[in-house]
Parts: C-alpha cells; structure tokens; sequence
C-alpha cells in the first residue's frame, strides 16, 4: 500500500476510489458494478461513504482479473472469494486430463450445452434429467463427478432437496439459476454448492463444474456431543417469588436475574420447537439450546449464592 491510500484509508476501510485503484478498476466500473451487479457488501461511514475492506478489495481484484479473461461479469459478481480463487487457478491448476463427467439437471439445461462450441469437449455428460424429482434415483449410477442443475426460479424450500440429492449421488455441484433470494444463495453454499447467475456462455459453465470440483467439498455437519444442561433449578413460581423477595434487601439484583431466566427459559424451550429446514440449520438451533441451557444454568448459580446471601427464601433442590 502506497503512502498515499494509506493517508485516503479512514478507519473501518478503503474509500471507493482507493478501493477501485487496490483492484486495479476504474472507479467508474467499480460504481456500475456496484449498482447493476451488487458486486460488493461494502459498508458505509458515517457520512455514508462505501467503505470496502481488504479482503473486498481482493475479492474485486479477482473479479476483475476474470472478466479480463473473458468471463461474464453477471456470472461472478456474487460469488464467494473462495470460489472466485477455484476459478482463477482451475483452467491453469486443476484442469483434467480427461474430460469431467457430468450429470444434468434441468429441461433446457441440455439444449443449451448441446449447442456449444469445442469446450464443451471438456465435459463427458453421463446422465439427465429434467428436475429434482428423482434425480436422485435416476442418476444414482451414472458415475457423475459433477451435478449441474439448472433452476429458473430458485426457491428456499429447494435447498433441502439440491443437499439431499447432494449427499446421495457424493458429487460436486453447480447450481445455476435466473432468480435467486440471496438468503437461498447462503444456504446452498453452506451446503457446499458453487451457486452462480445462469451465464450465456458455455464455456462459462465448463469452467463453474471445473472449479466446482477444485473447490474442497464443505464438511457435512456432524452432531455434537454436548454435556446435556441439568434441569431447571428455579421454576416460573419460584423465579417469581424471588423477584418479588427482592423488594425487601438493598439492591434490585434477585429481581433481574430472575427476569433474564425467565427470558431464557422461554428462549431454551423455543428453540426446541423451532423449525429446521436443513442439517445446518437444526444444528445451529442444537447449539442455540445447548447456550441457553448453558447460560441458565451459569445464572442459577448465581441467583443461588445471592439468595442465601441476601436470607431470602430458596426453594427445595429438585
């Protein structure tokens, strides 16, 4: 970094123009992009300036290295910086020496590759079908290293379904789509998707399932072996009657640790009932229980030792 992006860099990140210049943009492009593409996150100053940090100026360095190479810009611009990277080094990196063998998902998914040009020889496509609906069963036995599926409309009810498919045939996978919320696009990705805007180009696509299998394949979450929180020291009456007790001493503390584990009682039985849409998210809700009953049992002790240190009344230890 030069003296002087180091005197226009203001606490939080760089400022547009520095940004763009670390990214070897024009700033101009850097504002198109962030206004037709969404580009970057980037976070604003107090005087609502865009303020982008150094790992977003690296992310823009790559994509500008990738649209120099030929690559659509509407394809890359939300892509994660890991898969940014698997794409820049698979053609020179990981590129195999036969061609990948490639299973479709989607009606015109196939329409669309059989008209490209010589890159497609890249890709050996063992297996179709028109949607997720027994893909499953279908390509069970094609052999597929990659799962390209194709989805116009991509839908937050579809992730269960891409990560169970995902998991039985063992392959990578691509999901390309049209119209995407970006909460979905998180979700696949957690799941270990290369997710990406349906680019034009074949040859695009070639290089999505050849970084799609560079790219290390996100461990599945795995259920954790937690020390099961003891039960409830104060029930809903005794917390009650604590706080009430606490009008009579010096301060008003029985009174508030009552009320937070009341709060996080309520908290620990809702997050047992809480809808999971997928293996991730039940394992976030697991771990949500698991603080909860952590953090009670934490308050319970202390609410204990202020009670008998304040003489008020306690009730019997279950």
């Amino acid at each position: 970094m030069t003296d002087s992006d180091q005197v226009h860099r203001i606490p939080g990140g760089h400022r547009s123009g520095v940004a763009a210049r670390l990214a070897g943009l024009p700033v101009e492009t850097l504002r198109v992009w962030e206004r037709r593409y969404g580009v970057c996150d980037a976070d604003r100053s107090a005087h609502g300036q865009r303020l982008y940090s150094d790992a977003q100026v690296r992310r823009l360095s790559l994509i500008k290295q990738l649209v120099d190479h030929g690559h659509p810009i509407g394809s890359v611009a939300q892509l994660p910086l890991e898969q940014l990277r698997a794409i820049v080094v698979a053609p020179a990196s990981h590129a195999p020496a036969r061609p990948l063998r490639v299973a479709l998902v989607g009606q015109a998914l196939a329409r669309r590759l059989a008209g490209g040009g010589r890159e497609l020889l890249a890709l050996d496509i063992v297996g179709r079908c028109t949607d997720l609906n027994g893909a499953a069963a279908a390509l069970r036995d094609a052999g597929a290293e990659v799962l390209l599926i194709e989805m116009a409309e991509l839908a937050d009810n579809d992730v269960q379904a891409i990560a169970g498919v995902r998991q039985q045939l063992g392959a990578a996978v691509v999901v390309l789509y049209r119209f995407c919320a970006s909460a979905t696009i998180r979700q696949l990705r957690t799941q270990g998707c290369l997710v990406a805007r349906a680019p034009a180009d074949a040859a695009e696509i070639v290089l999505l399932c050849q970084a799609a299998l560079a790219t290390p394949p996100a461990a599945a979450p795995s259920p954790q072996q937690w020390a099961v929180p003891a039960a409830r020291r104060f029930d809903d009456q005794a917390l009650a009657a604590l706080s009430a007790a606490g009008d009579i001493v010096a301060c008003e503390c029985p009174r508030h640790l009552a009320d937070i584990l009341l709060m996080l009682n309520s908290f620990e039985r809702y997050s047992t009932q809480c809808a999971a849409r997928t293996p991730t998210d039940a394992l976030l809700h697991e771990q949500l229980n698991h603080a909860a009953g952590s953090a009670r049992m934490l308050l319970e002790a202390a609410l204990e030792r202020l009670a008998r240190a304040e003489g008020l009344p306690l009730p019997a230890a279950p």
